[in-house]
């Protein structure tokens, strides 16, 4: 299978589609194993050329009036929905994805764009008295400059558009680098966007497979003034260290290990239902999704049942056959990981209801598996396993669960259900994470900020708060 025709397959640098300085690699079909096509490797040349072009329109970009640049992301939002299957049948075929799934994120993308077109005109600052009397307060917000996005596979076209979407609309020329394993989302992101009017050098996308050099040449350019990442804790923590060399203005949004807490007066076909969202979108395969499963003694049995029938009769195959419900992993490393973690769970004492070892056969399969009887301190309840395994772990109150829940590095996301509303949001307050999903299997929402505590990240992406990550505050003294 090759990707659809008028797919760009080089980088874009300033307007222009370009070959890569360092070779090219290879991009593959997760559902049989095999290549798809090829795209440039950045090399060094490359990411100053990028970062030229888009050093050389920031000024203009940041000087264009808000209404200009609110609609061309309007306009990239409307390409993107009109395109939604072209965009949905590309992502299934270089992630895996069902097409449900990647239909699914195509309108979540494209609503960053059109989030960010309504908050482009509302950048503002303010006119207040100082307390002493002295003299007027006066502040006033400013695009941050040129920012390197790097993005990850798992949601190739919202992953970026998060990023791409406030970015442009406070004003900032960017360079994209997105997952090796996912860049061909991207670059058709680059020709919508162009399509809607960016001007030249604005937008700039790098494709490679080594990421490492790339990232550290842009980082060491004086003019790259914001670094925002989406990704693992430890990748995450080697880029602080190299922000830190510049003190560049840094935002993470990492991994993490997120509890779904039923309770023993929950409704365990909605807590099911909600689990299907939490574990099962995207194969498992999110950073929102749900990792540890902490069910109350009195319904774990049943729970366990219910979720196993729910999960074992998903149909899996390839990202793009209409039929599919789950697909497969992103790679041969990703179903390795999987199954390691599971065996070394089911070595310690766990049982596989369904599911339990790795598809043999073409493809980067991994079947959707339930464990029961899981030892708090195994592989699947310490590890984020990022795959459709949902580990049920037992607890015995409130104070049980939350003690489980917190007692983890990560604080992106946790669940909650319950009967009692109060009681909810008493858990839910005492839960050491950025987002809590209350009676609900899906927590995200273009118009909602989106973050981590702890080791899950810094900064917020999405809702108001989003856009704040690529403005900076100039304050000005003053008086009339």
């Amino acid at each position: 299978m090759s990707v659809p025709e008028g797919t760009p397959t080089q980088q874009f640098i300033g307007g222009k589609w370009v070959d890569g300085s360092a070779g090219t690699f290879d991009v593959l079909d997760p559902s049989t194993g095999e290549v798809l096509c090829a795209v440039p490797r950045a090399g060094v040349d490359d990411v100053r050329r990028a970062v030229d072009a888009a050093a050389d329109a920031q000024a203009g970009w940041a000087a264009l009036a808000p209404r200009e640049r609110s609609e061309i992301l309007r306009g990239a939002f409307e390409l993107m929905i009109e395109r939604t299957e072209q965009l949905a049948y590309l992502m299934s075929l270089e992630m895996g994805k069902s097409l449900t799934d990647a239909r699914g994120e195509v309108v979540y993308a494209a609503e960053f764009f059109r989030w960010y077109a309504e908050e482009a005109v509302r950048v503002g600052g303010e006119v207040r008295m100082a307390p002493s009397g002295a003299n007027r307060i006066l502040t006033f917000r400013k695009p941050v400059g040129v920012c390197l996005l790097l993005t990850p596979w798992n949601f190739p076209a919202a992953m970026a558009t998060r990023k791409i979407g406030p970015a442009l609309a406070a004003g900032c020329a960017f360079v994209l680098k997105p997952a090796e394993d996912t860049p061909l989302t991207a670059l058709v992101l680059a020709q919508i966007l162009a399509e809607a009017g960016a001007p030249d050098g604005v937008v700039n996308v790098l494709t490679s497979d080594k990421p490492g050099e790339l990232v550290e040449a842009a980082l060491g350019d004086d003019r790259v003034r914001k670094l925002s990442f989406t990704g693992s804790t430890g990748v995450g923590r080697a880029l602080l260290k190299q922000a830190a060399d510049r003190v560049v203005n840094s935002s993470m949004e990492l991994g993490g290990n997120d509890p779904f807490i039923v309770l023993d007066d929950a409704d365990l076909d909605a807590a099911v239902d909600g689990a299907m969202l939490a574990k099962m979108r995207n194969g498992g395969q999110a950073c929102t999704a749900a990792n540890r499963f902490l069910v109350a003694e009195s319904v774990a049995d049943e729970f366990a049942a219910k979720l196993a029938d729910r999960m074992g009769a998903l149909t899996m195959g390839p990202g793009t056959s209409p039929d599919t419900e789950i697909g497969p992993m992103i790679n041969r490393k990703a179903v390795d990981g999987i199954a390691d973690k599971v065996s070394r769970t089911v070595d310690a004492g766990a049982k596989a209801v369904i599911g339990g070892s790795a598809v043999e056969g073409a493809g980067f399969f991994y079947p959707p598996t339930v464990l029961t009887g899981v030892p708090r301190d195994s592989a699947v309840a310490v590890e984020e396993v990022f795959g459709p395994v949902a580990p049920i772990i037992t607890i015995r109150d409130d104070e049980d669960a939350l003690a489980i829940a917190n007692s983890s590095e990560f604080g992106l996301t946790g669940y909650v259900y319950t009967g009692d509303l109060a009681r909810g949001l008493r858990v839910c307050e005492r839960l050491e994470v950025g987002m809590v999903g209350l009676n609900r299997g899906l927590v995200s929402d273009p118009a909602a900020p989106f973050g981590g505590v702890k080791q899950s990240g810094l900064g917020r992406e999405g809702g108001f708060e989003g856009i704040d990550e690529y403005l900076e505050t100039t304050y000005v003294a003053t008086n009339w």
